[in-house]
């Protein structure tokens, strides 16, 4: 033991030692003791095992073997390896003295249960929970599939206020049972963390909170993070990762739109209410455009813009609302992945993600998991659909009369999430979610209609056909106003011949037809709201949460910020709100 006390003081830092305590110390060597644990990956039906251990003298061995090969060959190699480490030495050894010298060696060998394992046994089998790889004198404890985080990451940027959600993977673990530790500098750029040292203990790092998710005070503006993170499964246990945040907390905006609404959503809905979000939250790939940093938003502040900063505010915003269903539009397949889906996993919700052909961003759909199961997907093209699925013939017959309709209408690559979740407090209970994010163009109105035709004829196929009798939610951005004929299909359940929307787009596209609903009048849950979407050119209300009243009924709307709070910064988006629209969020009480 006095052996690996003194190999392990020489190997941490002079000055280090000059300025610890006893207690320091203790606690560094005792945390270099804990280290001697070689990780083994080893997965049915993959050719390859992983052996992982760290040297004494800090270097990693890290071993791609074969599962079915004996194991004294690799026991073999861990020695070779080894005796060249220590032969190089040895020959500058040599150069300093005279007379021949010994060459190294160093005896390895496996134990499991205090028997050595013979070499012949295959390194699936070998390699067990427990075992022992005795190095020399050094003893490494086998951990086989121990949790290890595959994915640990800090966002770019910490805002005071604001969650910290790390994106976390984890392999043979769960993350509900991890142990997480947070730490702040205690000095700007400290000089002992940049030189790699273990957290707190050294003076330069204070514990400031426990848990997935950290938010920052305004006492930490200008002071790096650090996150200690453990992976496990119940009692078992990984190695440790310790982040370092890229940069300093930072201040916040201050106030921000959404504020003053979370406190109406400060817990979550009581069964049977429901608690439903829809929000096209800008996609960065047309935040970023020139058309959208010089005409489109010039008010906006350019940082404000940024992903990063956006993120921040957006994810705070959603977790202070506390929904069960949250329906996203225009999210960048990046943001799903890193950003949204580790925050809000964090928060409770699973999501489904639906990218759109030929696009970078699409829909997302987020359900909390303590209260629902996801059953099935019918998510669909608008396009595909209406040329390939018989159950629109006639939509499609009567779109064909007229080619430069059909022709545009082909073209969007228009999607529709759909989403049947089943209630896990009353089983059988069922509730189709759809979302979606209608074609844009102000004169588009013909093609938003036949959209929303073949829309609603999909739902209604799935409903019959996985859900019988479950309610429909109808979310998204429609970019329909309240007279369009859009609106007017949902809530009225046809739209006539003579109505305006058939000619939007000029005498080229325009065509007559009467479009009928297979639903029941859907009720607007927000109402119409005076915006939704409020642009420097342009305000109106575009998006909605429909649902069928018969089965739901509305119980809280959350209020809209005040119009003096949007036009703050004159208008949307800005540094106190991510996107050009605003979220509509509704209590809804399903019927048990």
């Amino acid at each position: 033991m006095l052996n690996h006390l003194s190999a392990a003081l020489a190997l941490l830092p002079r000055r280090l030692l000059l300025a610890s305590s006893p207690r320091t110390l203790t606690s560094l060597l005792g945390r270099m003791e804990m280290d001697h644990t070689a990780a083994v990956r080893c997965l049915p039906g993959e050719p390859k095992l992983t052996i992982s251990f760290r040297l004494d003298d800090g270097s990693h061995k890290n071993m791609l073997r074969d599962q079915d090969e004996p194991l004294g060959k690799v026991l073999v190699r861990i020695s070779n390896g080894l005796v060249k480490g220590q032969g190089k030495k040895s020959k500058k050894k040599r150069n300093n003295t005279k007379g021949p010298q010994p060459e190294p060696t160093t005896v390895v060998k496996l134990f499991h249960e205090g028997e050595e394992v013979s070499d012949t046994v295959l390194n699936s089998e070998a390699w067990r929970d427990g075992s022992v790889l005795h190095v020399g004198d050094v003893k490494y404890s086998i951990r086989r599939n121990a949790p290890t985080f595959v994915t640990a990451e800090l966002p770019v940027a910490l805002l005071a206020g604001f969650p910290v959600c790390p994106h976390l993977e984890v392999e043979f673990g769960n993350l509900q049972d991890c142990e997480f530790t947070w730490y702040k500098e205690n000095a700007p750029n400290a000089s002992l963390e940049a030189a790699g040292e273990l957290p707190h203990e050294d003076g330069s790092w204070t514990e400031v909170g426990r848990g997935r998710v950290h938010v920052p005070s305004n006492r930490d503006i200008g002071f790096r993070l650090k996150l200690r993170c453990t992976p496990k499964d119940g009692g078992r246990s990984g190695p440790a990762k310790e982040l370092v945040s890229a940069g300093a907390v930072e201040a916040g905006p201050g106030v921000c739109t959404f504020d003053n609404r979370h406190a109406y959503t400060v817990r979550e809905a009581e069964w049977p209410a429901v608690r439903v979000v829809t929000y096209n939250i800008l996609a960065d790939v047309y935040a970023q455009t020139e058309l959208s940093k010089t005409v489109l938003y010039p008010y906006c502040a350019p940082y404000a813009l940024q992903l990063d900063y956006r993120q921040n505010l957006i994810k705070k915003e959603l977790a202070g609302y506390n929904a069960d269903i949250v329906c996203l539009q225009e999210v960048d397949k990046g943001v799903f992945s890193d950003s949204l889906t580790p925050a809000l996993d964090a928060f409770g919700l699973d999501g489904v993600f639906r990218i759109k052909d030929k696009q970078h961003e699409g829909l997302a759909t987020f359900y909390r998991r303590s209260k629902f199961q996801l059953l099935s997907q019918h998510d669909i093209v608008l396009s595909e659909a209406l040329t390939s699925d018989p159950i629109h013939s006639t939509l499609l017959e009567s779109v064909s009369a007229n080619g430069a309709l059909k022709s545009k209408m082909l073209q969007r690559s228009t999607a529709m999430q759909v989403s049947v979740l089943e209630d896990l407090k009353k089983p059988g209970r069922k509730v189709c979610v759809a979302n979606t994010h209608l074609y844009w163009h102000p004169k588009g109105g013909n093609v938003r209609l036949v959209q929303m035709g073949v829309a609603l004829r999909h739902l209604s196929h799935v409903v019959s056909e996985v859900a019988p009798g479950a309610p429909l939610l109808f979310c998204g951005d429609f970019n329909s106003s309240p007279d369009s004929g859009v609106f007017q299909l949902l809530s009225e359940t046809a739209v006539p011949l003579q109505h305006a929307d058939w000619s939007s787009s000029g005498p080229e596209e325009s065509c007559r037809m009467e479009l009928l609903s297979a639903f029941p009048p859907l009720l607007s849950a927000c109402s119409q709201p005076a915006y939704t979407n409020y642009v420097g050119g342009f305000h109106g209300c575009l998006d909605y949460i429909f649902i069928q009243p018969d089965s739901m009924q509305v119980e809280q709307v959350i209020p809209l910020p005040s119009h003096q709070e949007v036009t703050t910064y004159e208008a949307l988006p800005s540094v106190a709100h991510p996107s050009d629209h605003i979220a509509l969020i509704c209590d809804l009480r399903w019927n048990p």
